[in-house]
């Protein structure tokens, strides 16, 4: 007996919501609300979808659909988003202090364009090939290979310790390791989803 659409979809999104929710959590720089968001209207678009998405590519659908989103909500105008209220709908809910070295991170993915910053989180936090990379952002190998490299240089020059004297061409460059980042950054609980 095969699961119901329903049954498939819920046992997918149990299964990979955290590692989107990470993700999303890179490519929003940090900002954990904007991440929930991402994370939702991908999982939504990818619900919507989910009898024509082959399962051997639903991952790569899910990441195309959350890059998707993230470009669409840049190019919106903030006033389309929010609703202003006299007001406060709901009770704010403080996120712990990030650490420095998230604070350093996601202050340095932030001043990446979001494609290059999705093209670094692809790439090396993912370890998605250049293939898988350029498929999900719909470009150019070629472009994968030069905005990885770019961003990468930008994100070791903005990481790199502010007390070394510069010296010209550096050949020791601190270097820069999402992975381990990735480690270190907490995503909230998602608590019992059997609501």
């Amino acid at each position: 007996m095969t699961d119901s659409r329903d049954d498939q979809f819920r046992a997918y999104v149990l299964a990979s919501r955290g590692q989107l929710l990470r993700t999303a959590t890179f490519l929003t720089s940090g900002d954990r609300h904007a991440a929930e968001d991402l994370v939702q209207t991908a999982l939504m678009r990818l619900y919507v979808a989910w009898p024509r998405v082959r399962r051997e590519t639903v991952d790569a659908y899910a990441r195309r659909s959350m890059l998707n989103a993230l470009i669409d909500n840049r190019r919106r105008p903030a006033a389309r988003l929010e609703r202003i209220r006299s007001e406060v709908p709901e009770v704010a809910i403080d996120d712990p202090a990030p650490s420095g070295n998230e604070t350093e991170v996601f202050r340095a993915l932030a001043e990446l364009p979001p494609k290059m910053r999705a093209a670094v989180v692809l790439r090396y936090l993912l370890d998605l090939s250049v293939a898988e990379t350029a498929d999900s952002l719909n470009c150019s190998e070629g472009t994968v290979k030069s905005q990885s490299a770019r961003g990468l240089d930008q994100l070791r020059a903005a990481l790199a310790p502010t007390d070394v004297p510069p010296t010209g061409l550096q050949t020791d460059a601190p270097s820069v390791d999402l992975r381990h980042a990735e480690a270190s950054v907490r995503t909230p609980d998602l608590g019992d989803t059997d609501e």
